[in-house]
């Protein structure tokens, strides 16, 4: 039998609140050799949360996000009984500076799926998660669907440009498909919010599987659409960085996907 979610988001829910909150702008902050920061709120963050999940649920193992590459490997090459995903910090850049959009997000992969997915953000107390078949939930109530989003060009669209390709990146900026843009900087915060429908298209470069794993978990069981740039679903068993685009439901996400698949000088769908 799978964790109970209720369970799972007081774990999260306590540890947070004990080691991220009281640091909350307050920590120094150190650069990582791929150029990303990270402050001792995530590593105490890591390591408090994986003792707990470890003592509720001693079955699985955990994989976080400041782990070396090779202890990530290794756990993923053994995750076929389960293995939970955590990102104990995301929007650390966020965290450092006082703007107050960040969150934790864990993961339960079986299988390579992701059965489980759970994103809190301690700012707002919103825990945001979702199990496999059964539908999204917002703080232990389903996720209320929002109106029918908008055409796509009066849509509202997060995105990371940072991380895009230069070609795209300037197409976007010239020739906009949307109505506006917002970029908020915690990836697994930003799929949830878009499974509420706070905004409607989402596009990000490149995120690791503890971004990804919960909060798109969270977007697909609340009945919006992702997939990589290339078109492809991407499985949370590989290391490897993979973009992401997503939309509220079905319709916008297929305009959203043939204006990014369009070449060069092709106005796209709107």
């Amino acid at each position: 039998m799978l964790p109970d979610l209720t369970a799972l988001a007081e774990t999260v829910r306590a540890v947070a609140r004990t080691e991220l909150l009281p640091r909350f702008a307050a920590v120094e902050r150190q650069i990582k050799a791929d150029g990303s920061i990270v402050t001792a709120a995530d590593r105490a963050n890591q390591d408090a949360l994986t003792a707990a999940l470890a003592e509720r649920w001693p079955r699985y193992r955990a994989l976080g996000e400041e782990m070396t590459a090779a202890e990530q490997e290794a756990l993923l090459a053994s995750s076929e009984e389960g293995l939970w995903l955590i990102d104990p910090l995301d929007g650390t850049t966020n965290f450092t500076a006082g703007l107050p959009y960040f969150a934790v997000s864990v993961a339960l992969v079986v299988s390579a799926k992701t059965v489980l997915g759970l994103v809190y953000d301690p700012i707002r107390d919103e825990c945001f998660s979702a199990r496999r078949g059964a539908g999204s939930l917002l703080n232990g109530a389903p996720i209320a669907q929002p109106p029918p989003p908008p055409p796509l060009r009066s849509a509202i669209a997060a995105i990371d440009f940072k991380r895009l390709d230069p070609v795209l990146g300037t197409r976007l900026v010239t020739r906009p498909p949307y109505g506006s843009q917002r970029s908020f900087g915690a990836v697994a915060l930003d799929w949830c919010w878009l499974a509420a429908g706070r905004f409607h298209l989402y596009l990000h470069g490149r995120q690791g599987l503890w971004d990804y794993a919960a909060g798109e978990l969270v977007l697909r069981e609340a009945g919006g659409c992702s997939s990589t740039l290339e078109g492809r679903q991407a499985a949370p068993t590989s290391l490897a960085p993979r973009s992401a685009v997503g939309a509220l439901d079905a319709g916008l996400f297929a305009q959203w996907s043939a204006w990014l698949a369009a070449r060069e000088g092709s106005p796209g769908p709107e």
